[in-house]
């Protein structure tokens, strides 16, 4: 069996992608009325282990990648500094290697991307990103796939993001370059998201518009996004608050966008501060789609990391 590394969006591209939701929708429909711990039908990885690694908090990873394994037929061990000799000092490289030995897959939720690229270099199982403090994918995949479930393709899609210029916003402007939508990003000034992502999305076609105001982002758009403002462990958090303030998703801004227009936020939401009760709590929110539906997107991108995806 190969395997591939899920590390970013572009490790994988727009076929494999496409092929990955359409496994997980596909999947998600023939479990219907099952119990959630019952392994699918075939089982495709019955007998394999994944680690899951954790050096930053977690609930939706911690448990959409544990139940995607229990479905997918196979098991999970979970690790952290506290429990683990990570937290030690024991070397990324080595623990990838030690790893690769008892397990069949890994997957780190850390801060620094590149030591999820050092886990990658040196493992020899698939290494699947669960967050970094440059990237989200498989945040994203859960995205796209209940962006698709509630009728609107992504060919052509308007986006619009509201607040930090952060990791997710980072895999949505992948993203829109791979699958062809648009995107507008409203920041405060100094919190823009990485030019590199910006370019790549506009490299792959996808027009990217960046502005301080929330309203223009706003207008005709499809689906509105935001994040906490503040991330864990981050520094100068009144400061930044304050700069976030006028980019709060509010019923103002969303009769701005489309009639149909959907609310995503990744969770766990401050609502109150990026966005408003009514809004996170309206018609037009699927937060808690979306936070189901990591579950069935993981479980697409285990089975292509370890090659049992087209």
């Amino acid at each position: 069996m190969t395997h591939q590394h899920f590390l970013d969006l572009s490790d994988a591209g727009t076929d494999a992608i496409a092929a990955m939701i359409g496994d997980a929708i596909d999947r998600k429909a023939e479990r219907k009325g099952w119990g959630k711990g019952q392994p699918d039908a075939d089982a495709p990885l019955a007998g394999k282990v994944l680690a899951l690694v954790f050096e930053k908090n977690s609930t939706r990873t911690r448990v959409s990648f544990d139940i995607a394994m229990r479905q997918l037929g196979g098991s999970v061990l979970i690790l952290d500094n506290a429990s683990s000799q990570l937290g030690r000092g024991e070397t990324i490289a080595d623990t990838a290697r030690v790893l690769s030995r008892m397990v069949d897959a890994i997957m780190l939720r850390t801060d620094d991307h590149a030591k999820i690229e050092e886990m990658a270099r040196h493992a020899t199982v698939p290494v699947i990103n669960g967050l970094t403090d440059r990237s989200h994918p498989c945040q994203i995949m859960a995205d796209l796939l209940t962006v698709i479930e509630h009728g609107k393709p992504l060919p052509g899609l308007e986006i619009a993001w509201f607040g930090d210029g952060n990791n997710v916003l980072h895999s949505i402007l992948e993203a829109a370059g791979l699958m062809k939508f648009n995107v507008q990003v409203a920041t405060p000034a100094g919190y823009e998201p990485d030019s590199e992502f910006v370019e790549m999305a506009r490299a792959g076609g996808a027009e990217v518009t960046l502005t301080q105001d929330a309203a223009v982002a706003a207008r005709g758009a499809d689906v509105l996004v935001t994040d906490t403002w503040i991330s864990m462990g981050q520094a100068d958090a009144d400061e930044k608050r304050r700069a976030m303030e006028p980019f709060q998703v509010n019923a103002s801004l969303m009769v701005e966008a489309k009639p149909d227009a959907l609310f995503l936020h990744c969770l766990p939401a401050h609502v109150g501060e990026e966005v408003s009760e009514d809004v996170f709590e309206g018609s037009q929110s699927v937060v808690f789609d979306e936070a189901e539906n990591r579950i069935h997107a993981q479980k697409s991108v285990l089975l292509w990391s370890f090659g049992l995806l087209a």
